[in-house]
Protein backbone atom coordinates (compact mmCIF):
# COMPACT_ATOMS: atom_id res chain seq x y z
CA UNK A 1 0.00 0.00 0.00
CA UNK A 2 1.42 3.34 -1.08
CA UNK A 3 0.10 6.45 0.60
CA UNK A 4 -0.20 9.83 -1.08
CA UNK A 5 -0.02 12.67 1.43
CA UNK A 6 -0.95 16.27 0.63
CA UNK A 7 0.38 19.09 2.76
CA UNK A 8 1.86 22.55 2.42
CA UNK A 9 -1.53 24.21 1.91
CA UNK A 10 -5.10 23.72 3.05
CA UNK A 11 -7.55 20.88 2.58
CA UNK A 12 -11.20 21.86 2.24
CA UNK A 13 -12.76 18.63 3.45
CA UNK A 14 -16.34 19.70 2.79
CA UNK A 15 -19.15 21.44 4.65
CA UNK A 16 -20.81 20.68 7.96
CA UNK A 17 -24.58 20.49 8.50
CA UNK A 18 -24.73 24.29 8.85
CA UNK A 19 -22.97 24.84 5.51
CA UNK A 20 -19.73 25.87 7.24
CA UNK A 21 -16.42 24.73 5.74
CA UNK A 22 -14.32 22.04 7.36
CA UNK A 23 -10.55 22.28 6.92
CA UNK A 24 -7.41 20.29 7.58
CA UNK A 25 -3.75 21.01 6.93
CA UNK A 26 -3.00 17.54 5.54
CA UNK A 27 -4.75 14.54 3.97
CA UNK A 28 -3.63 11.06 2.91
CA UNK A 29 -5.04 8.80 0.18
CA UNK A 30 -4.66 5.02 0.18
CA UNK A 31 -6.22 2.40 -2.08
CA UNK A 32 -8.53 4.95 -3.67
CA UNK A 33 -10.00 6.36 -0.47
CA UNK A 34 -9.21 9.02 2.12
CA UNK A 35 -7.06 7.31 4.74
CA UNK A 36 -6.22 10.08 7.18
CA UNK A 37 -6.48 13.79 7.96
CA UNK A 38 -4.43 16.23 9.98
CA UNK A 39 -1.71 14.81 12.23
CA UNK A 40 -2.51 11.25 11.18
CA UNK A 41 -1.83 12.25 7.59
CA UNK A 42 1.37 14.09 8.51
CA UNK A 43 2.62 10.92 10.22
CA UNK A 44 2.11 8.91 7.03
CA UNK A 45 4.29 11.38 5.14
CA UNK A 46 7.31 9.89 6.91
CA UNK A 47 6.93 6.59 5.04
CA UNK A 48 9.77 6.49 2.45
CA UNK A 49 7.64 4.37 0.14
CA UNK A 50 4.86 6.94 0.01
CA UNK A 51 4.37 10.05 -2.10
CA UNK A 52 4.14 13.57 -0.74
CA UNK A 53 2.42 16.31 -2.75
CA UNK A 54 3.31 19.87 -1.78
CA UNK A 55 0.19 21.98 -2.27
CA UNK A 56 2.38 25.08 -2.54
CA UNK A 57 -0.05 27.19 -0.55
CA UNK A 58 -3.03 26.08 -2.60
CA UNK A 59 -6.15 24.19 -1.59
CA UNK A 60 -7.22 20.59 -2.15
CA UNK A 61 -11.01 20.29 -2.50
CA UNK A 62 -13.42 17.46 -3.35
CA UNK A 63 -13.71 16.94 -7.10
CA UNK A 64 -16.78 18.50 -8.70
CA UNK A 65 -19.59 16.92 -10.70
CA UNK A 66 -21.66 18.15 -13.63
CA UNK A 67 -25.31 17.31 -13.10
CA UNK A 68 -26.51 17.94 -16.66
CA UNK A 69 -24.39 17.89 -19.80
CA UNK A 70 -23.91 16.29 -23.21
CA UNK A 71 -20.26 15.20 -23.49
CA UNK A 72 -20.65 13.18 -26.68
CA UNK A 73 -22.31 16.08 -28.48
CA UNK A 74 -19.67 18.46 -27.13
CA UNK A 75 -16.82 16.28 -28.30
CA UNK A 76 -18.33 15.83 -31.75
CA UNK A 77 -18.25 19.58 -32.37
CA UNK A 78 -14.53 19.17 -33.03
CA UNK A 79 -15.37 16.89 -35.96
CA UNK A 80 -16.91 19.75 -37.98
CA UNK A 81 -16.44 23.46 -38.74
CA UNK A 82 -15.69 25.43 -35.57
CA UNK A 83 -18.52 27.95 -35.80
CA UNK A 84 -19.11 28.42 -32.07
CA UNK A 85 -16.67 31.30 -31.84
CA UNK A 86 -18.01 33.16 -34.88
CA UNK A 87 -18.58 36.83 -34.01
CA UNK A 88 -20.82 37.63 -36.98
CA UNK A 89 -22.80 35.93 -39.72
CA UNK A 90 -20.05 36.85 -42.18
CA UNK A 91 -17.44 35.27 -39.91
CA UNK A 92 -19.54 32.13 -39.52
CA UNK A 93 -19.92 31.70 -43.27
CA UNK A 94 -16.18 32.23 -43.75
CA UNK A 95 -15.45 29.38 -41.31
CA UNK A 96 -17.82 27.04 -43.13
CA UNK A 97 -16.35 28.02 -46.50
CA UNK A 98 -12.84 27.25 -45.29
CA UNK A 99 -13.99 23.90 -43.90
CA UNK A 100 -15.58 23.02 -47.23
CA UNK A 101 -12.36 23.92 -49.06
CA UNK A 102 -10.24 21.76 -46.76
CA UNK A 103 -12.66 18.80 -46.84
CA UNK A 104 -13.73 18.71 -50.51
CA UNK A 105 -14.63 15.01 -50.51
CA UNK A 106 -16.94 15.02 -47.48
CA UNK A 107 -20.45 13.82 -48.27
CA UNK A 108 -21.93 16.03 -45.56
CA UNK A 109 -20.84 19.06 -43.53
CA UNK A 110 -22.02 18.68 -39.94
CA UNK A 111 -21.12 21.28 -37.34
CA UNK A 112 -22.10 23.07 -34.18
CA UNK A 113 -22.92 25.25 -32.66
CA UNK A 114 -23.76 28.70 -33.99
CA UNK A 115 -24.98 31.68 -31.97
CA UNK A 116 -28.65 32.25 -32.74
CA UNK A 117 -28.35 35.92 -31.82
CA UNK A 118 -26.19 36.61 -34.90
CA UNK A 119 -29.47 37.51 -36.63
CA UNK A 120 -32.10 39.76 -35.10
CA UNK A 121 -34.85 37.14 -35.23
CA UNK A 122 -32.74 34.01 -34.74
CA UNK A 123 -33.66 32.74 -38.21
CA UNK A 124 -31.10 31.58 -40.79
CA UNK A 125 -31.66 31.17 -44.52
CA UNK A 126 -30.56 28.07 -46.46
CA UNK A 127 -29.46 30.35 -49.31
CA UNK A 128 -26.75 31.89 -47.15
CA UNK A 129 -25.22 28.47 -46.57
CA UNK A 130 -25.65 27.55 -50.24
CA UNK A 131 -23.20 30.30 -51.19
CA UNK A 132 -20.36 28.60 -49.28
CA UNK A 133 -21.34 24.91 -49.39
CA UNK A 134 -22.77 24.44 -52.88
CA UNK A 135 -24.39 21.04 -53.33
CA UNK A 136 -22.84 19.46 -50.23
CA UNK A 137 -25.67 18.82 -47.72
CA UNK A 138 -24.91 20.89 -44.63
CA UNK A 139 -26.40 21.10 -41.16
CA UNK A 140 -25.23 23.31 -38.30
CA UNK A 141 -26.75 22.94 -34.85
CA UNK A 142 -27.66 26.06 -32.94
CA UNK A 143 -25.91 26.74 -29.66
CA UNK A 144 -29.10 25.78 -27.80
CA UNK A 145 -29.27 22.34 -29.49
CA UNK A 146 -32.98 22.90 -30.07
CA UNK A 147 -32.44 24.52 -33.47
CA UNK A 148 -30.64 23.64 -36.70
CA UNK A 149 -29.69 25.53 -39.86
CA UNK A 150 -29.56 23.56 -43.11
CA UNK A 151 -28.78 24.36 -46.73
CA UNK A 152 -30.88 23.61 -49.78
CA UNK A 153 -29.04 20.37 -50.52
CA UNK A 154 -29.83 19.10 -47.02
CA UNK A 155 -33.50 20.04 -47.38
CA UNK A 156 -33.52 18.15 -50.67
CA UNK A 157 -31.85 15.11 -49.07
CA UNK A 158 -34.58 15.07 -46.45
CA UNK A 159 -37.37 15.57 -48.96
CA UNK A 160 -38.57 18.72 -47.17
CA UNK A 161 -40.68 20.91 -49.46
CA UNK A 162 -43.46 23.47 -49.27
CA UNK A 163 -45.91 20.60 -48.79
CA UNK A 164 -44.04 18.92 -45.91
CA UNK A 165 -46.05 19.32 -42.68
CA UNK A 166 -44.43 20.34 -39.44
CA UNK A 167 -43.67 17.35 -37.23
CA UNK A 168 -45.38 17.02 -33.88
CA UNK A 169 -43.65 19.38 -31.41
CA UNK A 170 -41.46 20.85 -34.13
CA UNK A 171 -41.37 23.62 -36.71
CA UNK A 172 -40.02 23.95 -40.23
CA UNK A 173 -39.66 27.72 -40.40
CA UNK A 174 -41.02 28.99 -43.71
CA UNK A 175 -40.78 31.98 -46.00
CA UNK A 176 -43.95 34.00 -46.71
CA UNK A 177 -44.57 31.80 -49.78
CA UNK A 178 -44.53 28.63 -47.65
CA UNK A 179 -41.17 27.29 -48.82
CA UNK A 180 -38.81 26.08 -46.08
CA UNK A 181 -36.41 28.82 -44.98
CA UNK A 182 -33.63 26.57 -43.72
CA UNK A 183 -34.18 26.92 -39.96
CA UNK A 184 -35.57 23.89 -38.10
CA UNK A 185 -36.80 24.00 -34.55
CA UNK A 186 -37.26 21.36 -31.85
CA UNK A 187 -38.47 18.01 -33.26
CA UNK A 188 -37.96 19.23 -36.83
CA UNK A 189 -34.25 19.65 -36.07
CA UNK A 190 -33.82 16.55 -33.92
CA UNK A 191 -35.75 14.25 -36.26
CA UNK A 192 -33.69 15.54 -39.18
CA UNK A 193 -30.47 14.70 -37.37
CA UNK A 194 -31.66 11.23 -36.39
CA UNK A 195 -33.33 10.35 -39.68
CA UNK A 196 -31.31 12.08 -42.40
CA UNK A 197 -27.81 13.05 -41.27
CA UNK A 198 -25.24 10.23 -41.42
CA UNK A 199 -24.02 9.19 -38.01
CA UNK A 200 -20.40 9.95 -37.20
CA UNK A 201 -18.23 6.84 -37.53
CA UNK A 202 -17.35 5.06 -34.31
CA UNK A 203 -13.74 6.23 -34.29
CA UNK A 204 -14.91 9.85 -34.40
CA UNK A 205 -17.34 9.22 -31.55
CA UNK A 206 -14.62 7.56 -29.48
CA UNK A 207 -12.35 10.54 -30.10
CA UNK A 208 -15.19 12.79 -29.01
CA UNK A 209 -15.76 10.99 -25.72
CA UNK A 210 -12.03 10.73 -25.05
CA UNK A 211 -11.51 14.46 -25.62
CA UNK A 212 -14.63 15.56 -23.75
CA UNK A 213 -13.95 13.50 -20.63
CA UNK A 214 -10.31 14.58 -20.63
CA UNK A 215 -11.52 18.18 -20.61
CA UNK A 216 -13.70 17.38 -17.63
CA UNK A 217 -10.79 15.84 -15.75
CA UNK A 218 -8.61 18.84 -16.56
CA UNK A 219 -11.27 20.98 -14.89
CA UNK A 220 -11.46 18.85 -11.76
CA UNK A 221 -14.79 17.22 -12.67
CA UNK A 222 -14.91 13.45 -12.12
CA UNK A 223 -18.61 12.67 -12.65
CA UNK A 224 -20.95 13.76 -15.45
CA UNK A 225 -24.63 13.21 -16.16
CA UNK A 226 -25.06 12.73 -19.91
CA UNK A 227 -28.63 13.97 -20.14
CA UNK A 228 -29.51 12.92 -23.69
CA UNK A 229 -28.64 9.40 -24.79
CA UNK A 230 -30.15 7.86 -27.91
CA UNK A 231 -30.19 4.07 -28.42
CA UNK A 232 -27.28 4.17 -30.88
CA UNK A 233 -25.13 5.99 -28.31
CA UNK A 234 -25.04 2.96 -26.01
CA UNK A 235 -22.69 1.05 -28.33
CA UNK A 236 -20.11 3.81 -28.44
CA UNK A 237 -20.28 4.38 -24.68
CA UNK A 238 -19.70 0.70 -24.04
CA UNK A 239 -16.80 0.67 -26.50
CA UNK A 240 -15.33 3.78 -24.88
CA UNK A 241 -15.55 2.28 -21.40
CA UNK A 242 -13.90 -0.97 -22.51
CA UNK A 243 -11.12 0.82 -24.42
CA UNK A 244 -10.29 3.30 -21.65
CA UNK A 245 -11.66 6.37 -23.43
CA UNK A 246 -13.79 7.49 -20.48
CA UNK A 247 -11.58 9.57 -18.21
CA UNK A 248 -14.43 10.84 -16.01
CA UNK A 249 -17.33 8.78 -14.71
CA UNK A 250 -20.46 9.13 -16.85
CA UNK A 251 -24.05 8.23 -16.03
CA UNK A 252 -26.37 7.83 -19.01
CA UNK A 253 -29.91 9.17 -19.22
CA UNK A 254 -31.88 7.43 -21.97
CA UNK A 255 -34.21 9.81 -23.81
CA UNK A 256 -37.88 8.84 -23.51
CA UNK A 257 -39.92 9.46 -26.65
CA UNK A 258 -43.50 10.73 -26.21
CA UNK A 259 -44.74 8.47 -28.99
CA UNK A 260 -42.70 5.33 -28.30
CA UNK A 261 -42.01 5.29 -24.59
CA UNK A 262 -43.93 2.07 -23.95
CA UNK A 263 -41.87 0.13 -26.46
CA UNK A 264 -38.72 1.72 -25.05
CA UNK A 265 -39.19 0.14 -21.61
CA UNK A 266 -37.65 -3.17 -22.63
CA UNK A 267 -34.87 -1.39 -24.53
CA UNK A 268 -33.97 0.78 -21.52
CA UNK A 269 -33.83 -2.25 -19.23
CA UNK A 270 -31.64 -4.21 -21.64
CA UNK A 271 -29.24 -1.29 -22.08
CA UNK A 272 -28.96 -0.85 -18.31
CA UNK A 273 -28.17 -4.55 -17.84
CA UNK A 274 -25.60 -4.44 -20.61
CA UNK A 275 -23.76 -1.56 -18.95
CA UNK A 276 -24.00 -3.16 -15.50
CA UNK A 277 -22.35 -6.26 -16.94
CA UNK A 278 -19.32 -4.18 -17.92
CA UNK A 279 -18.73 -3.82 -14.16
CA UNK A 280 -16.89 -0.51 -14.37
CA UNK A 281 -17.24 2.53 -12.14
CA UNK A 282 -16.69 4.73 -15.19
CA UNK A 283 -20.09 4.05 -16.77
CA UNK A 284 -23.57 3.69 -15.29
CA UNK A 285 -27.07 3.91 -16.75
CA UNK A 286 -29.60 4.50 -14.03
CA UNK A 287 -31.56 7.43 -15.49
CA UNK A 288 -34.26 8.26 -18.06
CA UNK A 289 -34.59 11.75 -19.53
CA UNK A 290 -37.81 13.53 -20.50
CA UNK A 291 -37.95 16.72 -22.57
CA UNK A 292 -41.09 18.23 -21.07
CA UNK A 293 -40.87 21.35 -23.26
CA UNK A 294 -38.47 23.35 -25.42
CA UNK A 295 -36.83 26.74 -24.91
CA UNK A 296 -38.03 30.32 -24.51
CA UNK A 297 -36.11 31.63 -27.54
CA UNK A 298 -38.06 29.27 -29.83
CA UNK A 299 -41.39 30.02 -28.10
CA UNK A 300 -41.48 26.31 -27.31
CA UNK A 301 -41.06 26.56 -23.52
CA UNK A 302 -44.42 25.64 -21.98
CA UNK A 303 -45.95 28.58 -20.07
CA UNK A 304 -49.01 28.86 -17.84
CA UNK A 305 -49.96 32.16 -19.48
CA UNK A 306 -49.23 33.25 -23.08
CA UNK A 307 -45.98 34.80 -24.21
CA UNK A 308 -45.90 38.56 -23.79
CA UNK A 309 -45.21 39.06 -27.50
CA UNK A 310 -47.49 36.25 -28.74
CA UNK A 311 -50.78 36.51 -26.85
CA UNK A 312 -52.19 33.37 -28.48
CA UNK A 313 -49.24 31.07 -27.70
CA UNK A 314 -48.22 29.30 -24.50
CA UNK A 315 -45.44 27.20 -26.00
CA UNK A 316 -45.19 23.55 -26.97
CA UNK A 317 -45.45 20.84 -24.35
CA UNK A 318 -43.74 17.75 -25.74
CA UNK A 319 -45.86 15.59 -23.45
CA UNK A 320 -49.51 15.91 -22.55
CA UNK A 321 -49.50 16.18 -18.73
CA UNK A 322 -51.48 12.96 -18.25
CA UNK A 323 -49.24 11.01 -20.63
CA UNK A 324 -46.13 12.37 -18.93
CA UNK A 325 -47.47 11.24 -15.56
CA UNK A 326 -48.18 7.74 -16.88
CA UNK A 327 -44.73 7.45 -18.46
CA UNK A 328 -42.94 8.71 -15.34
CA UNK A 329 -44.93 6.24 -13.21
CA UNK A 330 -44.02 3.27 -15.42
CA UNK A 331 -40.35 4.15 -15.72
CA UNK A 332 -40.09 4.95 -12.02
CA UNK A 333 -41.54 1.51 -11.31
CA UNK A 334 -38.59 -0.01 -13.20
CA UNK A 335 -36.18 1.64 -10.77
CA UNK A 336 -34.91 4.36 -13.10
CA UNK A 337 -34.11 7.82 -11.80
CA UNK A 338 -36.31 10.41 -13.51
CA UNK A 339 -34.57 13.43 -15.10
CA UNK A 340 -36.88 16.04 -16.62
CA UNK A 341 -35.94 19.02 -18.80
CA UNK A 342 -38.44 21.73 -17.81
CA UNK A 343 -37.92 25.39 -18.67
CA UNK A 344 -41.34 27.08 -18.73
CA UNK A 345 -43.34 27.46 -15.54
CA UNK A 346 -46.12 25.17 -16.85
CA UNK A 347 -43.50 22.56 -17.73
CA UNK A 348 -42.08 22.71 -14.21
CA UNK A 349 -45.57 22.25 -12.78
CA UNK A 350 -46.22 19.32 -15.12
CA UNK A 351 -42.89 17.74 -14.12
CA UNK A 352 -43.65 18.09 -10.41
CA UNK A 353 -47.15 16.70 -10.92
CA UNK A 354 -45.76 13.66 -12.76
CA UNK A 355 -43.26 12.94 -9.99
CA UNK A 356 -45.96 13.27 -7.35
CA UNK A 357 -48.21 10.89 -9.29
CA UNK A 358 -45.44 8.28 -9.52
CA UNK A 359 -44.72 8.55 -5.80
CA UNK A 360 -48.38 8.02 -4.94
CA UNK A 361 -48.81 5.13 -7.38
CA UNK A 362 -45.57 3.20 -6.81
CA UNK A 363 -43.80 1.66 -3.86
CA UNK A 364 -41.42 3.86 -1.91
CA UNK A 365 -37.75 3.79 -2.92
CA UNK A 366 -34.75 6.09 -3.05
CA UNK A 367 -35.82 7.91 -6.22
CA UNK A 368 -33.84 11.19 -6.28
CA UNK A 369 -35.78 12.64 -9.25
CA UNK A 370 -34.25 15.61 -11.03
CA UNK A 371 -35.83 18.61 -12.70
CA UNK A 372 -33.16 20.22 -14.86
CA UNK A 373 -32.98 23.92 -15.76
CA UNK A 374 -36.20 24.99 -13.94
CA UNK A 375 -35.74 28.42 -15.46
CA UNK A 376 -39.23 29.65 -14.56
CA UNK A 377 -40.74 28.48 -11.28
CA UNK A 378 -44.13 29.76 -10.14
CA UNK A 379 -44.29 30.89 -6.51
CA UNK A 380 -46.94 28.19 -5.94
CA UNK A 381 -44.41 25.50 -6.91
CA UNK A 382 -41.52 26.79 -4.84
CA UNK A 383 -41.92 24.44 -1.88
CA UNK A 384 -42.84 21.38 -3.94
CA UNK A 385 -39.22 20.56 -4.80
CA UNK A 386 -38.51 19.94 -1.12
CA UNK A 387 -41.87 18.32 -0.39
CA UNK A 388 -41.44 15.79 -3.21
CA UNK A 389 -37.71 15.23 -2.70
CA UNK A 390 -36.89 16.64 -6.14
CA UNK A 391 -33.33 17.69 -6.95
CA UNK A 392 -33.34 21.10 -8.64
CA UNK A 393 -30.54 21.01 -11.19
CA UNK A 394 -29.68 24.56 -12.23
CA UNK A 395 -27.24 25.76 -14.88
CA UNK A 396 -26.08 28.86 -12.98
CA UNK A 397 -23.95 30.34 -15.77
CA UNK A 398 -27.21 31.34 -17.46
CA UNK A 399 -28.31 33.44 -14.48
CA UNK A 400 -26.99 36.74 -15.83
CA UNK A 401 -28.18 39.68 -17.93
CA UNK A 402 -26.57 38.52 -21.15
CA UNK A 403 -27.69 39.35 -24.67
CA UNK A 404 -30.17 36.46 -24.93
CA UNK A 405 -31.74 37.21 -21.55
CA UNK A 406 -32.19 40.91 -22.26
CA UNK A 407 -33.10 40.79 -25.96
CA UNK A 408 -35.20 37.62 -26.06
CA UNK A 409 -36.03 35.93 -22.77
CA UNK A 410 -37.41 38.85 -20.75
CA UNK A 411 -39.17 40.55 -23.70
CA UNK A 412 -40.79 37.22 -24.62
CA UNK A 413 -42.04 36.32 -21.13
CA UNK A 414 -42.57 39.81 -19.67
CA UNK A 415 -41.27 41.55 -16.57
CA UNK A 416 -43.34 39.62 -14.00
CA UNK A 417 -42.16 36.19 -15.10
CA UNK A 418 -38.73 37.69 -15.69
CA UNK A 419 -38.46 37.74 -11.88
CA UNK A 420 -39.03 33.97 -11.71
CA UNK A 421 -35.77 33.04 -13.41
CA UNK A 422 -33.18 30.75 -11.81
CA UNK A 423 -34.53 30.98 -8.26
CA UNK A 424 -31.55 29.13 -6.83
CA UNK A 425 -31.51 30.89 -3.47
CA UNK A 426 -35.27 30.54 -2.95
CA UNK A 427 -35.46 26.87 -3.90
CA UNK A 428 -32.43 26.06 -1.74
CA UNK A 429 -33.81 28.08 1.19
CA UNK A 430 -37.06 26.11 0.93
CA UNK A 431 -35.01 23.02 1.79
CA UNK A 432 -34.62 21.37 -1.61
CA UNK A 433 -31.45 19.63 -2.73
CA UNK A 434 -29.72 21.67 -5.44
CA UNK A 435 -27.14 20.43 -7.93
CA UNK A 436 -25.34 22.42 -10.60
CA UNK A 437 -24.69 21.55 -14.22
CA UNK A 438 -23.37 23.16 -17.38
CA UNK A 439 -25.51 21.78 -20.23
CA UNK A 440 -22.23 21.71 -22.18
CA UNK A 441 -21.92 22.32 -25.13
CA UNK A 442 -24.87 24.72 -24.81
CA UNK A 443 -22.60 26.71 -22.50
CA UNK A 444 -19.13 26.34 -21.07
CA UNK A 445 -18.31 23.32 -18.93
CA UNK A 446 -15.84 25.44 -16.89
CA UNK A 447 -17.34 25.35 -13.41
CA UNK A 448 -15.44 28.51 -12.42
CA UNK A 449 -17.65 30.65 -14.64
CA UNK A 450 -20.84 29.07 -13.31
CA UNK A 451 -19.65 29.31 -9.69
CA UNK A 452 -18.88 33.03 -10.04
CA UNK A 453 -22.21 33.69 -11.76
CA UNK A 454 -24.19 31.89 -9.06
CA UNK A 455 -22.54 34.11 -6.44
CA UNK A 456 -22.82 37.38 -8.38
CA UNK A 457 -25.76 36.91 -10.81
CA UNK A 458 -23.84 38.82 -13.48
CA UNK A 459 -21.24 38.37 -16.18
CA UNK A 460 -18.27 37.03 -14.20
CA UNK A 461 -15.87 39.11 -16.30
CA UNK A 462 -17.70 42.45 -15.93
CA UNK A 463 -17.90 43.79 -12.41
CA UNK A 464 -20.11 46.65 -13.58
CA UNK A 465 -22.65 44.44 -15.32
CA UNK A 466 -26.30 44.48 -14.32
CA UNK A 467 -27.28 41.65 -11.99
CA UNK A 468 -30.16 39.31 -12.78
CA UNK A 469 -32.49 39.19 -9.76
CA UNK A 470 -29.65 39.89 -7.29
CA UNK A 471 -31.66 38.61 -4.33
CA UNK A 472 -31.28 35.12 -5.84
CA UNK A 473 -27.51 35.17 -5.34
CA UNK A 474 -26.08 32.37 -3.23
CA UNK A 475 -22.97 32.41 -1.09
CA UNK A 476 -19.82 30.59 -2.11
CA UNK A 477 -20.46 27.70 0.27
CA UNK A 478 -23.86 27.02 -1.32
CA UNK A 479 -22.38 27.08 -4.81
CA UNK A 480 -19.60 24.76 -3.66
CA UNK A 481 -22.14 22.37 -2.12
CA UNK A 482 -24.17 22.25 -5.35
CA UNK A 483 -21.10 21.18 -7.32
CA UNK A 484 -19.92 18.63 -4.73
CA UNK A 485 -22.50 17.22 -2.33
CA UNK A 486 -25.38 18.11 -4.65
CA UNK A 487 -24.03 16.31 -7.70
CA UNK A 488 -22.85 13.37 -5.57
CA UNK A 489 -26.33 13.01 -4.11
CA UNK A 490 -27.77 13.12 -7.62
CA UNK A 491 -25.27 10.41 -8.62
CA UNK A 492 -26.25 8.13 -5.68
CA UNK A 493 -22.61 8.42 -4.58
CA UNK A 494 -22.70 8.66 -0.80
CA UNK A 495 -18.93 8.36 -0.47
CA UNK A 496 -18.10 11.17 -2.89
CA UNK A 497 -18.62 14.91 -2.56
CA UNK A 498 -16.42 15.42 0.50
CA UNK A 499 -12.96 14.35 1.64
CA UNK A 500 -13.94 12.75 4.93
CA UNK A 501 -12.00 9.69 6.03
CA UNK A 502 -13.28 6.61 4.23
CA UNK A 503 -14.69 8.50 1.28
CA UNK A 504 -13.59 8.04 -2.32
CA UNK A 505 -10.42 10.02 -2.99
CA UNK A 506 -11.72 12.25 -5.78
CA UNK A 507 -10.03 15.61 -5.43
CA UNK A 508 -9.01 18.79 -7.20
CA UNK A 509 -5.97 20.95 -6.40
CA UNK A 510 -6.68 24.68 -6.74
CA UNK A 511 -4.30 27.59 -6.51
CA UNK A 512 -6.48 29.13 -3.77
CA UNK A 513 -9.51 28.44 -1.61
CA UNK A 514 -12.72 29.03 -3.61
CA UNK A 515 -14.60 29.91 -0.43
CA UNK A 516 -12.11 32.64 0.45
CA UNK A 517 -11.64 34.01 -3.06
CA UNK A 518 -13.41 37.15 -4.25
CA UNK A 519 -16.19 36.10 -6.62
CA UNK A 520 -14.76 38.14 -9.49
CA UNK A 521 -11.50 36.20 -9.13
CA UNK A 522 -13.01 32.71 -9.13
CA UNK A 523 -12.54 32.37 -12.93
CA UNK A 524 -8.80 32.97 -12.46
CA UNK A 525 -8.28 30.07 -10.03
CA UNK A 526 -5.73 27.65 -11.47
CA UNK A 527 -6.69 23.96 -11.50
CA UNK A 528 -3.36 22.29 -10.79
CA UNK A 529 -4.31 18.65 -10.58
CA UNK A 530 -7.16 16.14 -10.40
CA UNK A 531 -7.29 12.77 -8.60
CA UNK A 532 -9.88 10.09 -9.36
CA UNK A 533 -10.11 7.28 -6.81
CA UNK A 534 -6.74 8.35 -5.46
CA UNK A 535 -4.97 8.29 -8.82
CA UNK A 536 -3.64 11.48 -10.33
CA UNK A 537 -5.31 11.86 -13.72
CA UNK A 538 -4.52 15.47 -14.61
CA UNK A 539 -1.98 18.15 -13.83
Amino acid sequence: MRDTVFRGGSVLIGLDSDNRPLYSDAIAFRDGTVAALGQDAHALAEDPNGEVVDLEGGTLVPAFGDGHAHPLLAGLEAEGPQVRGASSLKDLLRIVKEWKASHPDDDWIVGGSYDGSLTDDGLFDAKWLDEVTGDTPTILRGWNYHTAWVNTAALRAAGITRETPDPTCGEIVRRPDGTPLGTLREAAANDFIERVVPRHPEDAQLRALDAATQQYIAHGITWVQDAWVEPADVDVYCAAAQAGHLHARVNLAFKADPGDWRSQLVEFGAARRRIEELDTEMLTARTVKFFVDGIIENFSAFLTEPYAVRPDERGTPNWAPDELARAVREIDALGFQIHLHAIGDAAVTSALDAIEYAQLANDAWDRRPVIAHAILVRPADMNRFFELGVIANFEPYWAQCDHVTMSQTIPYIGEVRGKWQYLIHSVRSAGAQVSFGSDWPVSSMDWRLAFATAVTRRDPFDEGAERLIPEERVDAATAFAAFTEGTSFQAFAATRGSLRVGNVADAMWLSDDPLQTEASQIPTLAIQGTWLSGKRVSG
